[in-house]
């Protein structure tokens, strides 16, 4: 069995408990049965405020953010348009100021 995702948080720093899993990062706690029960349906991603989020969507940053790899910020209030939903870590592919960026829901709200 792959370790999950924290559902709160979304971060992969989780403890495996014999009967629940642990995340490190903010502290929830949830059964193993309810991680066999998301994966059956279709994948949610939500905004920082809980709105539900789709491909096409346009969404503004809530705060600053520092790219990786580089000095450069993108600043809070910048608007994405055309997002598209993905798996992995970063869950939104977009374009800002025409470069390719991936961004976690957790700090952007749909615009």
């Amino acid at each position: 069995m792959s370790i999950p995702a924290c559902p709160m948080c979304e971060m992969t720093d989780v403890l495996d408990h014999p009967d629940h899993w642990e995340c490190v990062t903010c502290g929830h706690e949830w059964p193993h049965e309810a991680q066999a029960d998301e994966a059956a349906g279709p994948r949610v991603v939500k905004d920082a405020f809980g709105t539900l989020l789709t491909d096409g969507d346009a969404v503004t940053l809530i705060k600053d953010l520092k790219l990786k790899g580089s000095s450069q910020v993108i600043k809070g209030g910048t608007k994405a348009k055309s997002i598209r939903l993905v798996d992995g870590d970063h869950e939104i592919s977009c374009k800002i100021d025409g470069s390719a960026i991936g961004l976690k829901a957790c700090f952007v709200k749909k615009a």
